[in-house]
């Protein structure tokens, strides 16, 4: 299943990605950073979901409150 998530703080407006079983499929964001944004879907596909929330939750980017993988393991903890 596909689920689309808009995430907050971040520059990226969309981020799609697909979850079975338990471990990620697909990673996709719209907007944001596009070769670091690239870099994390590939890393990220076929890792637990689980083990992404656990590494990613409460990154900063910068000054920011957030970061794109901490929006990402948001996302991802509101599908799981």
């Amino acid at each position: 299943m596909t689920v689309d998530y808009k995430p907050k703080g971040i520059c990226a407006k969309n981020i799609k990605f697909d979850v079975e079983d338990g471990i990620i499929k697909s990673v996709d964001f719209d907007g944001g950073c596009p070769g670091n944004l690239l870099g994390i879907s590939k890393l990220v596909v076929g890792q637990k979901a689980s083990d992404i929330i656990e590494q990613f939750d409460g990154l900063k980017c910068g000054n920011k409150a957030t970061s794109c993988p901490d929006q990402l393991a948001k996302a991802l903890k509101a599908y799981v």
